[in-house]
């Protein structure tokens, strides 16, 4: 049974025991106990007890009397913290009273059996986290503490809207849940979906579509949306474009709701945003945002773990699971309605059901499912990839062959995954001594998007994590071969160099971005190499060069020239981030329990069709492939 925020309250007020001096505030759904006296919180597992009683996340925080100045707690900090535990960084976050010490030696930090952590608590007030430093700085990681404080007081209110909001008082009437499709049915791009209920309208993802600007934007103009502040919440499963590159849009038509995702899609997603923008302008377009709207989004943004139970609306509850498709990419489960009359979601998010050099494999365990919203990219019946070895393996060989003869090798790809996992290859090739370095110019976001990689280590795969952290030359992002192309006159020098290289450029469909520079330059030169490693929508520049085209019109200046493709032209497919049929298939297999209906897209028409019909008539289970604005009752 649901509790109201007042229940919850007299349930608090019952267990703590008197002399304790406190009050009870919300942080989006979790229930915040302010108190000066947080020890005694801590004593006979009080807080845990409370959190089971009341079926909820709770947070203890320390009242603002009992902080330091941020200076003064600065200065504090330098004077117990010791000098060999290597602080790197110092962030405080007023809104929830806590200050994150990043050190390179996080064990100095905390002291024996926390002495360091104890004495720093006591003397600051502040509740404080030790953590390990990343061994690459990343500056949208940086800018976001720092706007995270700036806003402080701000983002306090706004998350204690959004309690009030859950917490609000049940509407009378029949329980029932719709899934509107909104963007990415039957067709690849603008992800977006719409679950309804009686109670609530929450959002999964809001992409853009690459290669058509007529529609770059999802149904944004479906009645069910409008107006969006009616919406309850938006949960992102990941931040590749197509599915969060239109979500500041929400924002400069008034939506203040809360944002939900996990801290490196927070990360990944305000860089390809301010990217978004940057490339539009470049390209002589009007970009759909500006600047002051992502500001205004990340204001709203909740940051949720792995497996951490979350009420974004007042009968849905929400948890993140590790997806395998990029940093931080996650399924979403849904719980929806009370237990006597409830319905389970799992939106797959993009998948990779198989190891990779990054992450570990989907996650196929859940609680309940009663449907699977799942995505089908790659669900063709001939839609097959090598592994990961096999595809690492003919990269090897497209390297050699390609260096051995004094050529130049350019990889279209998305700076976040993709990116990673090639240079990933090429480290290990390289290390192996079976080819001579070569330098290996990245140009774009994605020494950035390398950088929040090594900022959140807990969401890698344990090898590729216990790497990262080690400071012993093993983190293949750190290797000497990767420079960075610093800005336009640095890329021009690159392009005059008659010497062989790699160069890895976004955009990873070729719809803009530095590779087209690079295209423009070498695909003329036969002896140069343009291997393709990712995914390609149809209508983009890279689809139609897989296509064959044998010259390709590009734009300099307003000025329009054809450009002839002599260079080999190389698809490695192993490498991508989604699953292939098997893949999918399998997923669909080991998904635990089985859901009752799966509904399939992100694929192009044909394919999702013929996926929907593969899983209808393997499992015997009830599976459709809606189009755009179309809505299925499911409960």
């Amino acid at each position: 049974m649901r509790l109201t925020f007042r229940e919850i309250k007299d349930k608090i007020t019952k267990m703590v025991p008197s002399g304790i001096t406190y009050e009870i505030n919300l942080e989006a759904a979790s229930i915040a106990i302010i108190t000066t006296d947080p020890a005694r919180f801590q004593e006979d597992g009080l807080t845990g007890r409370i959190s089971k009683e009341i079926k909820r996340r709770v947070e203890i925080r320390p009242d603002p009397s009992l902080l330091m100045s941020i200076e003064e707690a600065t200065e504090a900090i330098r004077d117990i913290i010791p000098s060999a535990a290597m602080v790197q960084n110092v962030w405080f976050d007023p809104a929830i009273s806590e200050v994150i010490i990043e050190c390179r030696d996080p064990g100095e930090g905390v002291g024996k059996r926390g002495a360091h952590l104890k004495k720093l608590r006591d003397e600051i007030g502040w509740s404080v986290r030790i953590e390990r430093a990343a061994p690459l700085a990343s500056k949208t990681a940086r800018d976001i503490h720092r706007f995270r404080l700036e806003n402080a007081e701000e983002r306090k209110q706004i998350l204690r809207r959004f309690g009030t909001n859950i917490y609000r008082p049940k509407r009378p009437g029949q329980e029932w849940v719709r899934l509107t499709a909104l963007g990415s049915y039957r067709e690849v791009g603008r992800t977006m979906h719409l679950v309804t209920t009686n109670e609530s309208r929450v959002l999964v993802d809001c992409g853009a579509k690459p290669g058509r600007e007529s529609e770059w934007m999802p149904y944004f103009d479906a009645p069910e949306v409008l107006p969006p502040e009616k919406l309850d919440a938006v949960v992102i499963t990941h931040a590749h474009i197509d599915h969060i590159g239109m979500l500041p849009v929400l924002y400069k038509y008034n939506y203040r709701g809360p944002v939900y995702c996990t801290p490196p899609t927070r990360d990944l997603m305000t860089m390809l945003q301010m990217d978004f923008i940057k490339v539009a302008q470049a390209e002589g377009r009007t970009p759909p945002y500006a600047l002051e709207d992502i500001q205004e989004m990340m204001k709203h943004v909740v940051d949720v773990e792995w497996g951490q139970i979350t009420d974004i609306s007042p009968d849905i509850k929400m948890t993140l699971h590790n997806a395998g498709h990029i940093l931080g990419s996650s399924s979403v489960h849904m719980h929806i309605g009370e237990e006597s009359n409830h319905h389970n979601i799992v939106f797959s998010g993009d998948i990779k059901y198989e190891k990779s050099w990054l992450y570990e494999a989907a996650h196929v365990r859940f609680p309940r499912v009663e449907t699977l919203v799942m995505e089908s990219t790659y669900g063709g019946a001939n839609s097959f990839q090598p592994s990961r070895l096999e595809a690492t393996q003919e990269l090897h060989d497209l390297l050699k062959r390609s260096l051995a003869r004094g050529g130049k090798v350019f990889f279209p790809v998305f700076a976040v995954g993709r990116s990673q996992e090639v240079m990933i290859a090429i480290d290990q090739l390289f290390k192996s001594g079976e080819c001579e370095p070569v330098t290996v110019w990245v140009d774009g976001m994605i020494t950035e998007a390398t950088a929040i990689h090594a900022s959140h280590p807990n969401y890698l795969n344990a090898e590729l994590r216990k790497a990262v952290l080690k400071d012993d030359g093993s983190n293949p992002f750190s290797s000497k071969w990767f420079r960075q192309v610093e800005n336009r006159k640095h890329r021009e020098g690159v392009l005059r160099d008659p010497g062989s290289c790699i160069v890895l450029a976004t955009s990873g469909m070729m719809t803009g971005g530095p590779i087209v520079e690079y295209l423009k330059h070498w695909a003329p030169e036969p002896l140069n190499t343009l291997c393709f490693v990712g995914y390609q929508a149809e209508g983009t520049l890279g689809r139609k060069l897989q296509a064959g085209s044998a010259s390709v019109p590009l734009s300099d200046s307003g000025v329009t020239t054809m450009v002839e493709m002599n260079c080999d032209m190389v698809i490695i497919d192993g490498f991508s981030g989604h699953s292939d049929r098997r893949q999918l298939m399998d997923y669909v297999s080991q998904i635990n329990p089985k859901p009752r209906l799966v509904i399939c897209h992100h694929g192009d028409e044909r394919i999702c069709i013929e996926f929907s019909k593969a899983i209808r008539e393997t499992f015997r289970v009830r599976c459709t492939a809606p189009r755009n604005l179309e809505t299925l009752r499911l409960s």
